[in-house]
């Protein structure tokens, strides 16, 4: 949900995020306990983000880059807290948890990896800054190609072997050219795809959901042993990324609206993309991280966006509340 949604596009993208760890817990179990039917699919897993990213792109507006220039500060801080916050938690959960090198490598691929596409609705969701929440996806997953092998190869190098150039161009391939190929198609196009998104939320989510069930069929022999400490540890590192999201918007004086849609950048990350890198240049159970993250950072996204949803915003008639709706 990258623009002011229409009703129909707001409600889809609210039922698409709802149900979301649902289908997504239902292709965990369909790849653990019939891995057979989906691990031949493995190759198509670039193919799937690509469908992901390409929604991605069609969703994405000029105003939504035009924002940046009204507010580049606060835009750049949350960049940053994304790639910063994110992988130095990754690395320190995977050390004082003792990962083996593996899971230890992929919790900190999806550290590194750029916010996730389910992060603008959760932010609405919560009554956060929606426009400031889109525009750090958008400017996060831009800058992606670059950063996450590149912090990548900084933590995980110590843990196993990170093909920097080949995941760069992996990220090339499966993230920016469909966004840009997405953008060009809705200027293109704009009252045919005006009509079809509606549907663009759900495409994106059978789609991760079958990257899911692919990862999961892919290590199944090895989730009983593993997965009570990637568990835990995915669920350390979302709650770390939330919190120390909040916090530090809180720091530097955000408007409360802007403290929710930074935590929650922070805090969701785009976890398909993780799990098509890790399989694609580690293994199959370095993308187990990535698959569990799937499901769990909706899960708590969706009581996030509950339990502040409900909560009154305070400081709306702050000056600089006043010129962030000015900047809508």
């Amino acid at each position: 949900m990258m623009s002011s949604p229409a009703p129909a596009v707001d409600r889809a993208a609210r039922l698409a995020v709802t149900l979301f760890p649902v289908l997504v817990l239902v292709a965990a179990v369909i790849g653990f306990f019939a891995p057979g039917a989906v691990v031949p699919l493995a190759p198509s897993i670039p193919w799937l983000l690509g469908i992901v990213m390409f929604g991605m792109g069609l969703t994405l507006t000029l105003p939504d880059f035009t924002r940046i220039a009204k507010r580049p500060w606060i835009v750049a801080i949350g960049v940053a807290l994304q790639f910063i916050v994110m992988p130095l938690a990754a690395w320190a959960i995977a050390v004082a948890l003792q990962l083996p090198a593996e899971l230890a490598a992929g919790l900190i691929l999806v550290g590194c990896a750029p916010g996730g596409t389910a992060s603008n609705v959760v932010t609405y969701l919560s009554r956060g800054d929606t426009a400031l929440s889109v525009t750090v996806t958008a400017c996060s997953t831009l800058l992606a190609p670059v950063l996450t092998p590149l912090l990548t190869l900084w933590l995980a190098g110590q843990f196993l072997d990170v093909p920097f150039s080949a995941m760069m161009l992996s990220v090339v391939q499966t993230v920016l050219v469909p966004v840009i190929a997405g953008i060009l198609v809705r200027i293109l196009l704009r009252r045919w795809i005006e009509r079809v998104q509606p549907v663009l939320p759900w495409v994106s989510t059978i789609a991760i959901a079958l990257i899911v069930a692919i990862v999961v069929g892919a290590s199944a022999e090895r989730i009983i042993e593993a997965g009570l400490i990637v568990f835990l540890a995915v669920v350390l590192h979302n709650g770390f990324g939330l919190l120390l999201g909040y916090g530090a918007a809180s720091a530097m004086r955000m408007t409360q609206r802007e403290r929710r849609a930074i935590a929650v950048e922070v805090g969701m990350q785009n976890s398909g993309l993780a799990a098509s890198l890790a399989a694609a240049h580690f293994s199959p159970l370095a993308a187990l991280p990535a698959a569990v993250f799937s499901v769990w950072h909706n899960l708590s996204g969706a009581v996030f966006a509950m339990a502040l949803g409900r909560r009154p915003i305070t400081d709306a008639d702050r000056p600089e509340a006043q010129t962030e709706r000015d900047t809508r």
